[in-house]
């Protein structure tokens, strides 16, 4: 299929900084925003076999180094955007989502249908997709918890359902068992109990109010940039440092939570970037702990002619 016959939209040399939360980052060769399911398998099986593909939602997780990336990125957030009950064959209640949809707005539809415990959902800045690729967590729920089952889809367009066990999942990591070179996940069915919706809206509120009073939410940033190790914080560790509030460029360790790297303005990539190495390297220093990184990183630094590698 020739790329007039698909309805989405394609960009050619796309500055990722348009696209990410941290309003920094690089050029990416070509960006696809597809119509609707139907038109991201059509795009799918006219990429050719060798063509690095990456998909992305809103862009809450991902870093793109200056020097850009060579590949196509898919953005799902509006092709893949439908919510629905499924049906029930216990007391729980289902919903299906697709991969495009704003984790908050899964947390209110369950709250809608008196469906509890999707609430930490509401503190999750990103898709669904990006919550079932990293199981993403806060408040004390995680993504998988409530994962029933999953949809896929491969570089041939081929869509596939695949229950929670095919997968193994722990912190901030999920694994497709004996998993094929490309795979993307286009939704899930999650499983919640029947409850309060009036008592879930609540606490989504007072979770909102904590992440205000918390969180630098007025300033460019991609959420917790480090994974909490094992029986600590990484915000306290890098805190203890001393380095809360450090500054590389325009990019700086927040002021209001040390595990947040704010754009104060005009960041690169590339300062950002190097806040979390500086951030790496001096708690690996002083306290023997390796901090892994919860953000994404892909592309080239701009090369010392300062062009792209």
């Amino acid at each position: 299929m020739s790329e007039r016959a698909l309805r989405g939209e394609l960009r050619q040399g796309e500055s990722m900084a348009r696209h990410v939360t941290w309003r920094a980052g690089g050029i990416v060769d070509r960006t696809y925003t597809p119509a609707d399911l139907a038109d991201l398998q059509a795009f799918l099986r006219a990429r050719p076999v060798n063509e690095r593909l990456y998909f992305v939602g809103l862009g809450s997780n991902l870093l793109v180094r200056d020097g850009g990336w060579h590949g196509t990125v898919v953005f799902t957030h509006r092709a893949l955007s439908h919510l629905r009950l499924g049906e029930s064959i216990d007391a729980s209640g289902h919903i299906i989502a697709d991969a495009g949809v704003a984790a908050p707005k899964l947390a209110r539809y369950a709250a809608l249908h008196d469906l509890v415990g999707a609430e930490f959902f509401a503190g999750i800045p990103g898709t669904v997709g990006g919550a079932l690729a990293m199981n993403a967590g806060c408040y004390g729920g995680e993504t998988w918890q409530a994962v029933v089952s999953v949809t896929t889809i491969d570089r041939a367009g081929t869509v596939r359902a695949r229950p929670s066990s095919d997968y193994v999942v722990g912190y901030r990591s999920v694994t497709l068992r004996n998993a094929p070179a490309d795979e993307w996940f286009i939704g899930a069915t999650f499983r919640f109990e029947r409850g309060d919706g009036a008592e879930s809206r609540l606490l989504m509120k007072e979770f909102l109010q904590r992440r205000i009073a918390s969180q630098p939410l007025g300033q460019p940033n991609a959420g917790s940039v480090f994974r909490n190790p094992p029986d600590d914080y990484a915000a306290r560790l890098i805190e203890a440092c001393g380095l809360k509030g450090r500054r590389i460029g325009g990019a700086a360790l927040s002021d209001k939570h040390a595990n947040f790297i704010v754009n104060t303005g005009g960041a690169t990539a590339a300062d950002i970037e190097a806040l979390i190495a500086l951030a790496r390297d001096t708690v690996r220093s002083r306290f023997g702990i390796v901090l892994e990184t919860e953000v994404r990183i892909i592309g080239e630094p701009i090369t010392a002619e300062g062009t792209r590698t």
